[in-house]
């Protein structure tokens, strides 16, 4: 009930939408009109505020065109290689560049944003990588009669995707993900599989999420999984291609996003408002384009996130030794060979400090030669894998971990 009157609102408010558009043309039109007639700068703020955060933002485009590699320009083009019901595997491919460059497959979260969120990590590593990622695709437009897609579905794609790669990748998993890339590598290196990374990187996820809880796992552990069933899984309602499907949808983990930073929002979109209203469009544009991708959201099929919920939040099952996948015992103790680098952020509160470092304590077969860890000071979650600190101290110090592995 609680989808059908979120698109029922949205749908509402479409007049109301194409109004401002309307209002937001004609004073475009107006020559100097900022000038002439300082309020229609208001009036043109708030119609961008209002036509920013009152309607469904849909899926971003890649939006990478051009990457310089040693001084040379080379034309980006994302290409589908791969293709599953829920997920596509995307190559950056740089046209007529032909030298060989470490194979780096990025594993982007499940878990309610889109995977452009990760636009910014997949521009940083370009120059020196030859970068795939996982693109989730949104299940209110999966038809109902498409199997079912859990966690160990989501373990299954990323041992797909690897055999698809090949041996040598080198694998990096954002949040949510590096608990199935944990358990994929275990797998497979069970298996004594050709294909198992040659390096993992993991950056803030839930590995351990008994380690320094924080407000996100002390909710978890507050409910049982009843009550987020009960609570949190909505049905897709008409027209869309997957109604009568049960999802978690993308509008409440959006909303819980921003309900643990309200004030850092509500200055954030001030600040929005008053650039547009003074006229500095750059400024503007920059928060523009934040909360373009920060408010597109996907749908997570019920049953993925109830077992992620179940095994990863309350029963800590990859840590305990007790995870399941497809009857398969998920032992993190059969990792041999690959290279396993862990990246915290210390003022992170979504994933607490300790929770990723865990995979170094339960991979005890890996010798520690082949192990790494970096706390990054002064940075949140999104700071993990996005922005300055993200491209001069992080993405450098994983190529060059990587690199090293390349020339050992």
């Amino acid at each position: 009930m609680l989808y059908f009157i979120e698109e029922s609102f949205n749908l509402m408010l479409s007049p109301a939408r194409q109004s401002s558009r309307i209002i937001k043309s004609l004073i475009k039109e107006m020559p100097h009109s900022g000038v002439a007639a300082p309020w229609l700068n208001t009036v043109n703020a708030w119609m961008t505020v209002f036509e920013e955060f009152s309607g469904i933002h849909e899926k971003p485009k890649w939006q990478l065109h051009e990457i310089m590699v040693d001084g040379v320009a080379y034309r980006v083009e994302d290409e589908v290689v791969l293709k599953r019901a829920y997920c596509q595997l995307v190559h950056f491919k740089k046209v007529n560049y032909h030298r060989k460059q470490p194979r780096l497959f990025i594993i982007a979260p499940y878990s309610g944003h889109y995977s452009t969120l990760l636009r910014q990590t997949v521009e940083t590593f370009l120059p020196d990588h030859d970068v795939y990622i996982t693109d989730w695709l949104n299940c209110k437009n999966i038809s109902i009669a498409s199997d079912l897609f859990n966690l160990n579905d989501f373990i299954d794609y990323l041992v797909d995707f690897m055999h698809f790669l090949g041996s040598g990748t080198h694998v990096l998993a954002v949040c949510q993900p590096t608990v199935p890339a944990l358990a994929a590598t275990a797998i497979m290196a069970d298996w004594g599989d050709r294909c198992q990374p040659r390096s993992l990187t993991l950056i803030a996820g839930p590995i351990d999420a008994r380690e320094n809880p924080t407000v996100v796992n002390q909710f978890a552990l507050e409910h049982d999984l009843n009550w987020f069933e009960e609570n949190l899984i909505q049905i897709v309602p008409p027209p869309n291609l997957g109604a009568g499907r049960k999802v978690y949808p993308g509008f409440i983990q959006l909303n819980s996003f921003m309900a643990m930073n309200p004030q850092r929002h509500m200055q954030s979109i001030e600040s929005m408002f008053e650039s547009l209203v003074e006229g500095n469009g750059e400024d503007a544009e920059r928060k523009k384009q934040f909360y373009d991708e920060y408010l597109s959201v996907m749908d997570l099929t019920a049953e993925f996130y109830l077992q992620t919920i179940d095994q990863v939040f309350l029963k800590f099952s990859l840590a305990k030794g007790e995870m399941m996948s497809r009857w398969h015992l998920v032992d993190t103790a059969h990792i041999r060979h690959t290279h396993l680098l862990v990246i915290e952020g210390e003022k992170d509160d979504i994933c607490g400090i300790g929770q990723t470092q865990a995979a170094l304590h339960i991979t005890n077969n890996l010798p520690d030669s082949h192990k790494e860890y970096v706390l990054v000071p002064e940075v949140g979650h999104y700071g993990t894998f996005n922005g300055r600190v993200f491209r001069e101290e992080i993405a450098p110090k994983i190529t060059r971990f990587i690199n090293e592995i390349e020339n050992s």
